[in-house]
């Protein structure tokens, strides 16, 4: 239930939210989402910038950067039930270039149902806790999709 993505066919770049998220994105509707370790580029108006480290956003919030043309070059995106947000300077010490995010089943966040990571606009890692949710998502990028744990071992 880990993926990776480098190939961009069904996105116009790496980790634009819409089309990363678009296969399931009516199955996290429950959801507070957690940024941080952000380096992006965008020309809408969205509830981030570069001024703070973390931010937390209810889904309404999430859902103007989930619909903007953003593109996330660094950064771990997660969603986490409302009840269950982290401790802020924790999350504050996370980096997009731990080697750990490159291990199956290994979330930096470890309260996430759902943990994307962009890596330098050319890779996306994205894990699951959900079967459900992470079988969507590989019928919806099918090859595309790559199993985390085979990439790593390849590299």
């Amino acid at each position: 239930m880990n993926w990776i993505i480098r190939s961009t066919r069904n996105t116009k770049f790496h980790t634009n939210l819409h089309e990363v998220l678009k296969p399931i994105w009516q199955e996290l509707n429950n959801y507070s989402w957690i940024l941080t370790d952000l380096d992006f580029m965008t020309d809408d108006q969205i509830p981030i910038d570069f001024n703070s480290d973390v931010f937390f956003l209810s889904r309404e919030q999430f859902e103007q950067a989930y619909k903007s043309k953003t593109q996330f070059i660094w950064g771990i995106i997660a969603a986490v039930l409302p009840k269950d947000v982290p401790d802020i300077k924790v999350i504050s010490e996370l980096s997009a270039e731990d080697p750990e995010v490159w291990k199956s089943d290994h979330f930096l966040i470890s309260q996430a149902v759902v943990e994307i990571t962009a890596l330098d606009s050319s890779y996306t890692i994205i894990k699951f806790t959900d079967k459900k949710i992470s079988d969507l998502f590989k019928e919806y990028f099918k090859e595309q999709a790559l199993n985390l744990q085979e990439f790593a071992e390849e590299s």
